[in-house]
């Protein structure tokens, strides 16, 4: 038989159940990442999401800058 719960981890209480429950053996904790949203994205569109970022940020295009003294040389201008 299995059973599943959901334990607020924010609250002192909750902290305290779960440590108890990491100590016995056959527990099987499952956490969730609040901030996930379950899609995956690759580097390619991460990159261009902080070059845009940083674009809108310093009110320039900053891909000739990054193209240029990147050693890593991970965008095309």
């Amino acid at each position: 038989m299995t059973v599943t719960a959901e334990i607020d981890v924010t609250r002192p209480t909750g902290r305290k159940l779960v440590r108890e429950l990491e100590r016995k053996k056959c527990v099987t904790l499952h956490y969730e990442n609040p901030g996930a949203s379950g899609v995956w994205h690759d580097f390619k569109d991460v990159n261009n999401w902080a070059l845009d970022k940083m674009s809108e940020h310093y009110g320039m295009d900053v891909r000739p800058l990054v193209a240029k003294y990147s050693k890593y040389k991970t965008c095309e201008v």
